[in-house]
């Protein structure tokens, strides 16, 4: 499928590592301009400097002016065909640990982040009438986990947004859908695996023991498996798939 999206222009906040530079190698692999947004510059600059993207823009996803002006950078007329809202982040605790401003930074990183993107990019898919919107959530949008509470709400939310936003733009020739990766093979599985063997005395091989536990299949998810789903959801042959939310978690339920 290397020529399969040949034309089309693509935007990926948290593009510069990880699961987002795994999906924008592998929309630019399919054929597509991409664009790639974060607050890292020099990671930023890597990706592109290796093929990953075409261009990139830093900005703050949280920050709705933020990420205006950084496509303005990119592209005068925000003509994008497609958007994956990847930018995200976790923090771990206890609930009665989580206070109020640990809720509104797992929002504004996991959910706001995701609507200024929306935002920015669906007026012109509206009237081309053709486009993709695609965040990447996690299987947390859709089951609870302990010491993770806020993060957990915010993915929740990610996903009803993306269930609410489709059944508006069903005519439009614009769809919206999630994919909820499993923990996933990243720097930021890295750093959890990292943290809970530092405060618990445990080893990294039981940390990562405990953090695959509820995958069938034992492992953690690779970024380029979750980057396969996103290209099948903006090829052709997806127009009818929208509201959807894609779990690559190995069978976890």
């Amino acid at each position: 499928m290397a020529m399969t999206l040949q034309g089309q222009r693509a935007l990926v906040t948290g593009g510069g590592r990880g699961i987002g530079r795994a999906i924008a190698a592998a929309l630019t692999q399919a054929g597509a301009k991409v664009s790639i947004l974060g607050r890292d510059e020099a990671t930023l600059k890597e990706a592109v400097a290796n093929g990953a993207a075409a261009d990139w823009a830093a900005c703050d996803v949280r920050d709705e002016a933020s990420v205006s002006a950084a496509l303005d950078r990119l592209s005068r007329q925000h003509a994008f065909d497609i958007a994956i809202a990847n930018a995200g982040a976790v923090e771990t605790g206890p609930f009665m640990r989580s206070d109020s401003e640990r809720f509104r930074r797992m929002l504004d990183i996991n959910l706001i982040g995701t609507v200024n993107l929306f935002h920015a990019t669906l007026p012109a898919m509206l009237e081309r009438r053709r486009g993709r919107l695609i965040a990447i959530a996690s299987t947390a949008g859709h089951r609870g986990y302990p010491y993770v509470s806020a993060y957990t709400a915010a993915k929740h939310a990610v996903v009803g947004l993306v269930k609410s936003l489709a059944l508006e733009t069903a005519r439009s020739g614009v769809t919206v859908n999630a994919v909820c990766p499993g923990y996933a093979d990243t720097d930021m599985a890295t750093a959890s695996i990292d943290n809970v063997a530092t405060k618990t005395g445990k080893s990294r091989e039981e940390a990562l023991a405990a953090m695959i536990k509820d995958n069938p299949q034992g492992r953690l998810i690779a970024p380029e498996e979750v980057a396969a789903a996103v290209l099948y959801l903006c090829g052709p042959g997806s127009d009818a798939v929208t509201g959807q939310s894609l779990l690559v978690n190995g069978g976890e339920f």
